[in-house]
């Protein structure tokens, strides 16, 4: 049962599952910068910082992080063939335009951002991979998807397990995509992940 803290001195109110909406949005706690990490509120969960707005989500469940791990494990296979770029996995945080989120997975240019500095990267990554988890549905994604883009994004993966879909945007197209159908990255060279090895680690569909 999700727990929300109204304030950090009163009660936690525990309400039922089904009567929260997320994400949820928090107070941003005293001291708080957006480019800071260590000013971020420690919690069990995921945050972003979207619209100067805090949200939250509660931790990834089962099939979010089979699905996410086997995304970078694809493209890290893939990059090891490419060591000019860098993918990152574990809610991949970036700072864009004074916004901050978190990809499932994400691709970077080695060239663009440098040296590691432990702090969120302050330039688009070339691809963006989102899996649904059980608090997001495709709307909501799709308008994570556009965030992306307009920040300067090349292409988003929008992961689905339930019917083991993928909807690959870019500034040119949208694509849904199953089974064989390999899924578009534009500015990766070389690169042939295809929809269904993204839920290897899922059990077979229902039929």
């Amino acid at each position: 049962m999700p727990q929300v803290h109204v304030d950090s001195e009163l009660t936690p109110i525990r309400l039922p599952r089904a009567s929260v909406r997320f994400p949820i949005r928090l107070r941003t706690p005293r001291g708080f910068r957006v480019g800071s990490p260590a000013s971020w509120p420690t919690i069990d969960g995921r945050l972003e910082f979207v619209e100067g707005t805090l949200l939250f989500w509660p931790p990834c469940v089962d099939f979010q992080q089979d699905v996410s791990a086997e995304a970078v494990r694809l493209l890290g296979n893939w990059s090891v063939l490419h060591p000019e770029f860098i993918v990152a996995g574990n809610e991949a945080g970036m700072l864009l335009d004074g916004e901050a989120r978190g990809a499932d997975a994400a691709v970077w240019k080695r060239a663009d951002v440098g040296p590691h500095r432990g702090r969120f990267r302050r330039v688009p990554p070339i691809l963006a991979v989102e899996v649904a988890g059980e608090d997001e549905d495709e709307t909501s994604l799709i308008a994570k998807a556009r965030w992306y883009l307009k920040h300067g994004v090349k292409t988003v993966w929008l992961a689905f397990p339930e019917p083991r879909e993928v909807i690959t945007v870019s500034a040119c197209r949208t694509r849904r995509l199953r089974g064989a159908s390999r899924l578009d990255a534009v500015g990766l060279p070389e690169l042939q992940v295809t929809a269904v090895e993204l839920f290897r680690q899922l059990s077979p569909p229902a039929r």
